[in-house]
This record gives C-alpha cells, sequence and structure tokens, in this order.
C-alpha cells in the first residue's frame, strides 16, 4: 500500500500557482480514450492499496492507483466481483481509471454500471483541496450525488484519490448459449428475453449468432437453459472475456471504431459499416468509414448518442455534441470544480 496524497496535493497546489495544466497518467490502458490531454503528465500509478474491505457488508475502499487485477484477486478469495465487469485493456488498468472513463462490461444491463456501484469518493479537486463525498454504505448517499458525477468525467473535474464501491456475489453457475439469428430477428429476440425471468448476465449479437450468458444457482441456470436452447458455448467465459476487452475478431482492423448507446430495441441504424451489438442491443459497436456528423446525428435521431472510441485522429470531436443546455450545465460543474482548467485539458472537448 501506497497513500502519496499529500504530495499528489502538494504537485496540484504548484500547478494552481504557476499556471500549469496537468495530465493526469495512471497505467494509460485508457489513454485512447476522448481526445488527446495537454499538459504535463501526472503520475497517479504510484498512490495505491485497499483500504478497506468488508466482505460481509458487499463494500470495499482503494486507493485509485490500485491496479484492477489486485482487486479482482481479491474478490475472487470471497467468491466476489465487481458488478460492473470493467474492461481493462492491459494488464495495468486501475481503479482510477475504470471509475474515470465510467466504462462497463457485458454484465452492465445485469448488474449496474460502474456508477451504479460508486457510494463514495475522496478527490482534490482545481483549488488543490482534498474534498470527500458520500461513503461507504447506500444510506450515506445522500442530497447531491457528487462521487458519481466523477463517473465519466475523464479527470477532468479533480484528481481521484480513493473510492468506495460496492460489489457482487459471484454464482455458483454460469454457462453461455448461442442461437444463429438475422439481425431484425436477434434485436426482437434478445428484447424478449431481457424482460424474461432469465438469470440473464450477458447478451450480444455479433452479426450472426446471438450469444446469451446465464449466471446464478446451477438450477436456475439449468432451467433458462432448457428455455432458451441453443448450443452450449463451450469456451464461455473466454468468449466474453475477448469481447469486454475487444479482442473478439470484430475488433480488429484499422476502421474507426464508434460506440452508440441507444434503447435496446431500436432497429438497425442506416450506417454503412460493420456492427456487433452488446448489453441486449443498448450498446452497439461499429466500425465504419461514414464521417463523424452523419454517426452523430443518426444516432441523436435514434435517441441516442455516439462516441468515437477509436480512432488515429485524436483531434476531432468524440462525443457526441451537446446541447446548449446541457453544455452549460457542463461548463457550470467545471467551473466549480476545476475553475482553473488544471486537470486534462481539452481531454472531452476543444474547449476544456
Amino acid at each position: 500500500m501506497s497513500d502519496i496524497s499529500r504530495e499528489l496535493q502538494q504537485t496540484v497546489d504548484h500547478a494552481l500557482h504557476h499556471n500549469i495544466t496537468l495530465n493526469i497518467a495512471g497505467s494509460d490502458s485508457k489513454s485512447f480514450y476522448g481526445r488527446q490531454s495537454e499538459g504535463a503528465r501526472l503520475e497517479v500509478a504510484g498512490h495505491h492499496g485497499i483500504i478497506t474491505y468488508e466482505p460481509s457488508e458487499l463494500v470495499m475502499t482503494a486507493r485509485c492507483g490500485t491496479p484492477l487485477t489486485q482487486i479482482e484477486a481479491l474478490l475472487a478469495e470471497h467468491r466476489q466481483m465487481l458488478p460492473f465487469e470493467p474492461p481493462h485493456f492491459g494488464d495495468r488498468a486501475t481503479l482510477g481509471g475504470a471509475v474515470a472513463c465510467g466504462l462497463s462490461g457485458p454484465r452492465r444491463p445485469f448488474s449496474g454500471a460502474v456508477r451504479d456501484c460508486v457510494l463514495g469518493c475522496t478527490l482534490i479537486n482545481g483549488r488543490a483541496e482534498i474534498l470527500s463525498f458520500g461513503g461507504e454504505v447506500m444510506k450515506n448517499v445522500a442530497g447531491y450525488d457528487i462521487a458519481r458525477l466523477m463517473v465519466g468525467a475523464m479527470g477532468t473535474l479533480g484528481l481521484l484519490l480513493s473510492v468506495s464501491f460496492k460489489v457482487l456475489p459471484r454464482p455458483t453457475e454460469e454457462i453461455t448459449v448461442s442461437l444463429e439469428m438475422e439481425p431484425v430477428e436477434a434485436i426482437e429476440t434478445m428484447n424478449r428475453w431481457a424482460g424474461q425471468p432469465l438469470p440473464l448476465s450477458g447478451l450480444c449479437f455479433d452479426g450472426s449468432r446471438v450469444y446469451a450468458r446465464l449466471s446464478g444457482t446451477a438450477g436456475s441456470v439449468a432451467t433458462a437453459q432448457q428455455r432458451l436452447g441453443g448450443e452450449l458455448l463451450t469456451q464461455g467465459e473466454q468468449f466474453w472475456y475477448a469481447l469486454r476487452e475487444q479482442e473478439h475478431p470484430f475488433f480488429q482492423g484499422k476502421q474507426n471504431l464508434w460506440r452508440l448507446s441507444v434503447a435496446p430495441a431500436t432497429s438497425m441504424m442506416d450506417l454503412p459499416g460493420e456492427w456487433l451489438l452488446d448489453w441486449g442491443g443498448a450498446q452497439r459497436w461499429l466500425k465504419t468509414d461514414a464521417p463523424a456528423a452523419a454517426v452523430f446525428q443518426t444516432a441523436e435521431a435514434a435517441g441516442g448518442h455516439a462516441t468515437l472510441f477509436r480512432s488515429a485522429d485524436r483531434s476531432g470531436q468524440r462525443f457526441q455534441p451537446l446541447s446548449a443546455t446541457l453544455m452549460k450545465y457542463h461548463q457550470r460543474l467545471k467551473q466549480a470544480f476545476d475553475p482553473n482548467g488544471l486537470f486534462n485539458l481539452k481531454r472531452i472537448c476543444s474547449d476544456w
């Protein structure tokens, strides 16, 4: 364990008084995500360690430089897990990066997103103040839920020091079945299954087959398997790992990779390219050479939003453009937490 919070606070204070912008860096496993940040590199991986863990209470608090592998290994000893199944994208991925990027894996629709699991946090704001929000139990999360604002903020609101989050027991049984389907049938089927009392923990369509992961007691999984039918996937765990870590064949290649978030029942959208549907259809991956404006417009028309997830070009618009009203609130939050623009300048947009 290593607590360097005071050293980090001093660095932020120095930057504040010398007009230096800071580029927060952990393991760089997700440095590709978003725009290229500007500023002096601020290493935070040295601030690591699990502070408290109460298996019986299903709660853990850890410093943000703590590797996800360390957290998951300790949870596995107690047959527990992170509900949001975070993608690592690297062996040294940290808790802070998982929270800052707000990315969740295939289990997200069934067990909750990152923000659903965050109970509290400690951070350094743009005034070099160490602040704490929330707590270690759900009943402490009252009023303005500041801790969850940090999820997906990409480090633009402050430097995370520690996070308290809930965990869940691991299921006793887990299998994956697959069925061959056409896209229209796949979307209808996944939405029908999602509305039934099935022990689902993963549901995706790779363009030709629907894959359903069933997790729970042996009896509930066996009953659900009989209802769904299909072929039993012998390498089910490896399949969901490859999907989560983008090692599935779909993610290979140099085309722009887009992530579209829409209502699960949304029909196939009129955009050229190759699709993979996760989260029962709510998260859709698209490989395409279509112009960014066309993708953003199509996502907005479908009532969702798009993100240019991977691209050789880091300078352009990566996230769905916000309405004037939403942008106003974002700017007010930025002003409240980081009035001098110290942290991760231009990581989200060209203005801040």
